[in-house]
């Protein structure tokens, strides 16, 4: 090969390579998320959801980043930082996030937007819901809670008394009530998700009047709840996640919601191009929710009656409530934190 045909050759190759690394970096997004006040390292739906785009990021090669939100003043900023740095996609996490995440996303129609666990911005074409059936969930730890019960006391720790957490309580205590219809629900509303103190003090008190299983739902504020069954030796049921790894002996079940899933898909929607805006609900019959598939703490039997309701929600047997209204209409006006 004489010298100029070399150095054609060689411009060549590195035009092509040129051009392959730009299609490359082309093919790459990057999905920034803004948790809500718990924080990523809630162990509950924040820490979820970054573990979905962990391994987003691993599998489909994406980028991503979170902000934290230490109030609620955050929220509007962290979104914006991330559209001011043409991120592909932003996933807010949390209902709480709904009127920083329209606000961005009716001044951005450009810009894509996810949002966990609200539907109110699914008229958005730009922004994707991501919804669970978090009372069916919440019904199975109810029934393992109404079954495993010994003061037929139980306990229930909210996070905050809205429309879509209140579905938490209602699928929770007609789980326990189908299960165990003499059991005693105490309720408690934290009305915080990032103040593990008062979740702490709120269980105790419901332990100290008898509760001998408590669920929470309240993201970070639940840890609380957990480390107050540890220390009275009663069982601690968790949410969103896997929780047990905090207690192994004192973690019952959780109630999970596939978080990590969602986010991961959502980020795989936008590198594919085929995400839309609308809403996405992920219930038991697609494994979107469930109890943690850690088991280690529960009876055979009570695994097999749980295995049992499953499938009668499945089958549409057993339907279980996610408003007041359907909630009162089978168990009276029971639920108090709505």
């Amino acid at each position: 090969m004489n010298k100029k045909l070399a150095v054609a050759f060689a411009g060549a190759v590195a035009l092509s390579l040129s051009v392959g690394m730009t299609a490359m970096a082309d093919d790459t997004i990057r999905v920034g998320m803004v948790t809500d006040v718990g924080g990523v390292n809630d162990a509950s739906f924040n820490q979820s959801s970054w573990e979905g785009l962990q391994r987003a990021m691993e599998d489909l090669g994406i980028e991503a980043k979170y902000l934290e939100s230490s109030t609620d003043a955050d929220y509007a900023t962290n979104i914006e930082t991330f559209v001011d740095e043409d991120y592909d996609l932003i996933i807010c996490v949390g209902f709480m996030l709904a009127d920083a995440t329209r606000e961005a996303a009716e001044e951005n129609p450009e810009q894509r937007f996810a949002i966990i666990d609200d539907s109110s911005c699914a008229d958005l074409e730009n922004v994707t819901c991501l919804m669970f059936e978090q009372s069916q969930a919440s019904y199975l730890v109810g029934y393992v809670a109404g079954l495993t019960t010994e003061s037929n006391t139980v306990g229930f720790a909210l996070g905050m008394a809205t429309e879509i957490m209140n579905q938490f309580g209602y699928g929770y205590c007609a789980g326990v009530l189908d299960a165990n219809p003499d059991a005693t629900i105490l309720q408690r509303n934290i009305n915080n998700f990032g103040d593990a103190a008062t979740g702490k003090s709120m269980t105790n008190e419901m332990i100290t009047n008898g509760a001998d299983v408590v669920f929470h739902a309240a993201g970070g504020s639940g840890l609380g709840t957990i480390e107050a069954c540890k220390e009275a030796g009663v069982w601690a049921i968790g949410v969103d996640s896997d929780q047990s790894v905090i207690a192994p002996e004192t973690v019952l079940t959780s109630a999970m919601k596939r978080v990590d899933n969602a986010s991961y898909d959502v980020a795989k929607a936008c590198l594919e191009g085929t995400l839309e805006g609308g809403i996405v609900t992920y219930d038991l019959a697609s494994a979107g929710v469930d109890i943690a598939p850690t088991t280690d703490n529960l009876p055979e039997d009570v695994l097999e009656a749980v295995e049992q309701v499953k499938e009668q929600i499945i089958a549409g047997d057993v339907v279980v409530p996610k408003t007041k209204e359907e909630f009162e209409a089978s168990y009276g006006d029971v639920y108090e934190l709505d």
